[in-house]
């Protein structure tokens, strides 16, 4: 068996190049990586960037590593794994297959794959921007082998990735997860009319995130004392709004046609909004914080070790 397909991963092929797949694509076109990225119509997306190339069917030479990326319908991702299967075979060229979803089951994405095959399959899932976002979470099947996440792990670490490895798959994985658990509760407060939109979003801002950055979200509790926290779980958690279902108010605005800044109408109304701006400006913003974030991390790690030191 081909050694490079082993033991590294220096080829990576994206399949899709929409928002997230352009970003997948660029993180490791960054890194030094070859990278590959499969397109329905590769001259639509005009010159790439250093060490990147784009085809129109999956290249002769097998890539080390695959990543899908396209919408989040589970036929075509059982079309692409199938047209994959067909041109690399079962598994013995050593392919890492990797998926996208952010919410289908993964088991049900690799279900028509063969034994081997859904041995090299796990999730890899990015959030937006992919490129810009420092961590990246993967889940593992049943059957995936230890020794295909440590391969993928190290070259999403290659890549400036931190990496979460999830031991089983669940539905949203770890981030969309708590997303979800802390978004249902304040659409649910909003519905109400307890708070407002823009009250939600200054918490957010002003403190949660904040905190968050330098505590966590488990290590904070640790620090305040847990015993004033489980005595607040006792009377806080039966009166949040546990549902099994979707908030009415949000599928209630999709339905209305109210998508967001694409259709001018969200949340937030954006028909006098510049929201390619707004976007441009938000990703800058959020490099410029992650910088500052590693920054003083760096700084704090220092002084610990030179307080230990003396």
């Amino acid at each position: 068996m081909n050694e490079k397909h082993e033991h590294s991963v220096r080829r990576v092929m994206v399949v899709g190049y929409g928002t997230m797949g352009r970003g997948i694509a660029l993180s490791f076109a960054r890194a030094g990586f070859e990278t590959i990225v499969l397109s329905r119509d590769p001259a639509r997306h005009g010159t790439l960037p250093h060490c990147m190339m784009a085809v129109s069917e999956p290249p002769t030479e097998a890539p080390d590593l695959i990543i899908e990326s396209v919408p989040e319908e589970i036929s075509l991702k059982h079309a692409l794994f199938a047209q994959l299967e067909a041109c690399y075979g079962t598994g013995a060229q050593g392919i890492i297959l990797g998926t996208n979803t952010s919410g289908l089951p993964i088991e049900e994405i690799a279900a028509p794959l063969s034994q081997d095959n859904r041995k090299r399959f796990l999730a890899i899932h990015y959030m937006q921007p992919a490129d810009t976002l420092p961590m990246v979470e993967c889940a593992m099947l049943e059957e995936t082998l230890p020794e295909v996440a440590d391969r993928a792990r190290t070259a999403l670490e290659q890549s400036g990735k931190q990496v979460i490895m999830l031991r089983k798959p669940v539905i949203g994985f770890l981030i969309n997860r708590l997303q979800h658990a802390v978004l249902q509760e304040a659409y649910h407060l909003i519905e109400e009319g307890v708070v407002t939109v823009e009250d939600v979003d200054a918490f957010a801002r002003t403190l949660f995130g904040p905190r968050m950055c330098i505590t966590g979200l488990i290590e904070q509790k640790d620090l305040s004392g847990l015993g004033v926290h489980a005595l607040a779980q006792q009377s806080i958690v039966p009166a949040l709004h546990h549902s099994a279902e979707p908030n009415p108010m949000v599928q209630a605005m999709i339905a209305g046609g109210d998508t967001g800044a694409a259709s001018g109408k969200g949340f937030y109304d954006w028909q006098n909004r510049d929201a390619t701006t707004r976007a441009d400006e938000a990703k800058a913003q959020m490099a410029q914080l992650i910088d500052f974030l590693a920054r003083l991390k760096k700084d704090n790690d220092g002084q610990a070790t030179t307080g230990s030191a003396g």
